[in-house]
């Protein structure tokens, strides 16, 4: 044990934590206005659309998928904060229905703050993580930066015919979940002091945990559009999913998986003020009906999530298919909701 680096708590360091620090939906909007899509007909997703990676036609089928992604500390022991940042970079690669290739550590560092050993562990965890997926941690790049970061650069491929978008859902799909929501409630908690100690293990575990399913999803035809769920909330990239589709999202509060203990978090008020500035980027698209309790909605649906479960729309034939699949990996495997015809509202909550 290295006490020097065990009394150090990460979360202070940073004024962020996790995907709770990406710009809100609405400004990032007005960033990225005008950015059309590079003329190149290779480029099959690119900056036109809001998807999780780039996908480039390599012409022998294979398609390139690149992607990148970065944070401040979400939790304050170091090795598990590099392990979290990987997996959640990773996520995005599966979220296309692609396989991992290799990775590259993005590292910004306040030396005059933090030692070099407790960047070593960080680097550490991302190694692990990479090396779960199956893929070498091939090198990087570091800055000196008065926050600390960190997160991975990645590359990947996919079979162009098991390509997953985040705007190509149908009419009549039905929608799944992975992981239970509430990531930036426990871990706004945890940054507080206020987690309850039974609360930290499963809270890791969701963190460090690769979305690996997404690769097997993939090859399922039926399986019609893929995205993870992170820094938005659960209605961000669900209202990207519905509103770039055309349709509306009509989903069931009550079946939506959320993290035990979440009713706790919410009467102490424990929220990030992430969740605010999510809310007001896309309330006007979002309704919900009299029997939802909507002040635990508001807290809830929002949340920035942190290498979040993917957010799966399916196709009718092909249902039975991807519950027995989640099913037979111990992910959660209930339907949350189905696609409809676009109303007045892109989400519904009932």
């Amino acid at each position: 044990m290295n006490t020097a680096i065990d009394e150090v708590r990460l979360t202070q360091f940073s004024h962020g934590a996790g995907c709770g620090c990406k710009i809100a939906p609405k400004v990032l909007d007005e960033i990225l206005q005008n950015n059309g899509k590079f003329p190149d007909e290779k480029l099959l997703v690119g900056n036109d659309s809001k998807d999780d990676a780039a996908v480039y036609d390599l012409g022998d089928g294979q398609g390139l998928v690149s992607t990148t992604d970065f944070f401040m500390p979400i939790v304050d022991d170091p090795y598990e904060f590099g392990k979290i940042a990987a997996a959640n970079a990773i996520s995005d690669v599966y979220a296309m229905g692609g396989k991992p290739l290799m990775a590259l550590a993005v590292l910004g560092w306040p030396v005059n703050k933090l030692s070099s050993a407790i960047a070593r562990r960080v680097i550490a965890g991302g190694t692990f993580i990479c090396h779960e997926a199956g893929i070498p941690l091939a090198g990087g790049h570091s800055i000196d930066s008065p926050e600390p970061i960190f997160g991975l650069s990645v590359s990947g491929l996919v079979n162009i015919g098991n390509l997953k978008r985040n705007n190509t859902a149908l009419e009549g799909d039905i929608l799944f979940l992975t992981k239970p929501i509430g990531v930036g409630i426990f871990s706004t908690a945890l940054k507080r002091g206020k987690l309850k100690e039974e609360h930290y293990a499963p809270l890791i575990q969701q963190l460090a945990t690769l979305n690996k399913i997404g690769e097997a999803l993939g090859k399922i035809g039926s399986v019609t559009a893929m995205t993870d769920v992170t820094g938005f909330g659960l209605l961000g990239h669900l209202l990207e999913m519905a509103e770039g589709s055309g349709l509306t999202a009509v989903i069931e509060y009550d079946a939506i998986p959320k993290l035990d203990g979440i009713d706790y978090y919410l009467k102490e008020r424990t929220v990030p003020d992430s969740t605010s500035r999510n809310w007001n980027s896309y309330s006007e698209k979002v309704g919900f009906e009299n029997t939802v309790p909507v002040m635990d909605a508001f807290n809830i649906l929002p949340d920035p999530q942190t290498n979040g479960g993917l957010l799966i729309s399916v196709s009718a034939p092909g249902v039975e298919e991807v519950r027995s699949i989640l099913k037979s990996n111990n992910i959660y495997h209930q339907p949350i909701g189905r696609m409809v015809e676009q109303g007045q509202k892109i989400i519904l909550v009932k």
